[in-house]
């Protein structure tokens, strides 16, 4: 029997977004069916399913400017409205902007990572030497 019939091929003519938005799901860019992360945010070795390699994939500080100013802009909006209209003291404001800016930090780290993975695929910009993803 020939084991690789039944191994997903690579995107061999993948048009558009495609791989970038099966990493933005935590999703393996080539197939979409394996793990792109090992843990909450490190990316995994290979793909558990067609064993494209993750090695050169690195995102470095890439998502985290993106996160800072979205979620820093979302912050500070809500909370110089709160503070405008009720003038509530400070301890409402630790209250809430702590645990929400933690929350939505949280929330959006796997798909901007995921997205810095699925580009560097898509454009084949790794720092491996030899070609990405093992093909």
């Amino acid at each position: 029997m020939n084991e690789l019939a039944s191994t997903p091929t690579p995107d061999a003519g993948d048009e558009g977004m495609t791989p970038v938005f099966r990493a933005m799901k935590g999703r393996c860019p080539r197939c979409g069916e394996g793990h792109l992360f090992k843990g909450y945010l490190k990316v995994a070795d290979t793909c558990d399913v067609c064993g494209m390699s993750f090695h050169g994939h690195d995102t470095g500080d890439g998502p985290v400017v993106p996160i800072l100013l979205i979620i820093g802009g979302i912050i500070v909006g809500l909370a110089l409205g709160l503070e405008i209209v009720y003038e509530p003291p400070v301890w409402v404001h630790l209250l809430l902007w702590i645990p929400l800016g933690t929350l939505l930090t949280l929330g959006i780290m796997i798909p901007l990572k995921g997205m810095a993975v699925g580009l560097q695929y898509k454009y084949r910009s790794t720092e491996e030497e030899t070609r990405p993803g093992g093909v």
